[in-house]
């Protein structure tokens, strides 16, 4: 007996109707007008191909009637398309002004295990591995990144490493010393260190190595509220207290306040320590009375320790400087997260630019910007002409022809685009608020426009928390710094020379050491034409492009800047000692 042809309609209506649960933050994704269209999207009608009209069922001839099927259909179409879009774009990303670019190709690099197996070495890089992608996605990868990038695949590409992995492996007889130095509870190093926080950690660096030539232990360094900024900071603050002691424990003793036993001593101070001192100096001016007196205070560290120190105390300087001083927390946090925003389009450079007010005025330098600004600077220093630093019998055009001066924006942009950089690079710029304001940065600006720093690139309230701490926001610079690509100082510094032996330690990542002396007279000469110029600019930077450097070749270079050979080697004992 024929079947009614509403028996499967009237079974379907006795069904529950069910419901689609999509979380919030999917909807929340998509834009109002995608959702409309996607919600109003008009019935398909029925196709009237013969190949299709073969007998169905009668549950599937309904189904394939129902709208409500075919709004189904039409919505998981659209929400896996959204997912996907979701997936690999960064909505919290203040730009692209390129939109319809969906895949840039990153730079990957290894992490560098630290003696804790914590990851604080190194560069992350594409979070999606080419393994990952299907093969469809694996040929549109190819694709764009032979468009993208064949014009400056060569200014992306990373220097050759030679082979050198970190390679911190103490001798016998530093482990047995270790051992005594340890169970030590007689005598205290305390320091007090001073200046900004590169130059802080750098005298941190140095505390460390003098307690394990005394055989002290140190107390955690006291951080001296800086005069410039007024930054009150604490140890604690800016690094990992627990990570410093537990990097160190089999080195020095690391405390964090003097014992009961200790408070009343009077400790002996020396304010001021002789510029590169030897482990023996340190020794026979300190210990007897350290001895005696259970506690020594130190100010005015400040590289004052010998560079060219026994091979053990110089793996030790590595291994605080690239393993222990790891910063806290909520700095880490922020600042991986401003690099991830930087680095989810592709590789980034990172200039650290110093054009600061206080900097031209301790140079001796001129910024370049208008006769009114030099007065600015020239008057600044007649007022105070004991900040300036350089060579007071230079005049400024002896300096800059010496290559003593930073580079302004407009020699930064030339040296830039000589290097092959592209005009859509991503540059994010670290330092401090530029004499002359946005008016400075505006060569580099027009010739780069995705052009950031910290404060374009945090969301609303993230940079709160660290309001006038300018040790905190240097801290940030720092790490969106070292995890870039491409880094480029305007000028030497304790950041630059920090960020140089952390990137050598890292891998060998490109470091760019702008060649001032020899560059500059090409700069000044306006008949040169623009591919002469770029050629001539290239080949003086060939060799200053983050290339393995031996310390050794140069006497008094710090270890912490150039660590081959003393802590990288490229043999089996490549490894970390703890």
């Amino acid at each position: 007996m024929a079947k009614s042809k509403n028996s499967c309609t009237s079974n379907a209506a006795a069904k529950n109707v069910s419901y689609i649960s999509v979380p919030s933050q999917i909807i929340n994704s998509l834009s109002s007008s995608s959702l409309q269209s996607l919600l109003l999207s008009p019935k398909k009608k029925p196709s009237r191909n013969n190949f299709f009209s073969f007998p169905l069922s009668c549950s599937w001839r309904n189904a394939y009637k129902s709208p409500r099927v075919w709004f189904f259909a039409l919505f998981l179409f659209g929400f896996l398309g959204m997912v996907k879009l979701w997936l690999e774009l960064d909505p919290s990303l203040p730009f692209s002004p390129y939109p319809c670019i969906t895949f840039t190709p990153h730079h990957h690099h290894q992490y560098l295990s630290s003696p804790d197996n914590n990851n604080d070495i190194g560069v992350a890089g594409n979070s999606r591995s080419s393994s990952s992608l299907s093969k469809e996605d694996q040929l549109g990868v190819a694709a764009a990144s032979s468009i993208t990038l064949d014009s400056s695949s060569e200014f992306w590409k990373q220097p050759d490493g030679l082979g050198y992995r970190p390679c911190l492996e103490f001798s016998g007889e530093y482990r047995r010393w270790s051992q005594g130095i340890l169970k030590d509870r007689a005598k205290y190093l305390m320091v007090v260190v001073s200046g900004g926080m590169n130059q802080q950690r750098n005298q941190i660096v140095d505390a460390v190595v003098i307690a394990r030539i005394l055989g002290a232990a140190l107390v955690v360094p006291i951080l001296q509220v800086n005069v410039i900024w007024g930054d009150e900071s604490e140890f604690s603050d800016i690094f990992d207290l627990q990570h410093f002691k537990n990097v160190l424990s089999n080195d020095v003793r690391i405390v964090s306040s003097l014992p009961s036993t200790h408070i009343m001593t009077r400790p002996v101070e020396e304010k001021r320590t002789p510029l590169h001192v030897s482990p023996q100096w340190i020794r026979s001016r300190y210990l007897k009375r350290l001895n005696r007196d259970g506690v020594l205070l130190l100010r005015g560290l400040d590289s004052r320790l010998s560079k060219d120190l026994p091979s053990d105390l110089q793996k030790l300087r590595c291994k605080v400087a690239f393993h222990a001083l790891r910063f806290s927390p909520p700095i880490l946090q922020l600042g991986n997260k401003l690099a991830e925003r930087m680095r989810s389009r592709g590789p980034y450079i990172a200039l650290h630019l110093r054009m600061e007010k206080d900097v031209w005025v301790r140079t001796g330098c001129l910024s370049g910007l208008s006769p009114e600004y030099d007065d600015i600077i020239n008057n600044e220093r007649k007022r105070r002409p004991e900040l300036l630093t350089a060579r007071s019998n230079m005049t400024y055009h002896e300096r800059k022809l010496a290559g003593l001066c930073p580079l302004n924006a407009l020699e930064v942009t030339r040296l830039l685009k000589a290097l092959g950089a592209p005009k859509n690079a991503r540059i994010y710029w670290a330092g401090g608020e530029p004499l002359g304001g946005k008016e400075a940065l505006l060569p580099l600006r027009r010739e780069f426009p995705q052009f950031y720093n910290k404060e374009d690139l945090a969301l609303p309230g993230e940079l709160e928390p660290f309001a006038n701490r300018a040790s905190f926001l240097a801290a940030i610079d720092y790490i969106v710094s070292e995890r870039s690509d491409v880094f480029m100082p305007s000028h030497g510094g304790n950041m630059g020379h920090a960020i140089q032996g952390h990137r050598a330690y890292a891998g060998h990542k490109k470091y760019i050491t702008p060649n001032k002396r020899h560059m500059l007279p090409y700069f000044l000469n306006s008949s040169l034409p623009e591919p002469e110029f770029n050629r001539i600019i290239r080949e003086l930077h060939s060799e200053s492009l983050g290339q393995p450097e031996l310390r050794t070749v140069k006497a008094g270079r710090d270890v912490t800047k150039y660590p081959v050979p003393e802590c990288m080697c490229k043999d089996s004992r490549a490894a970390h000692s703890s």
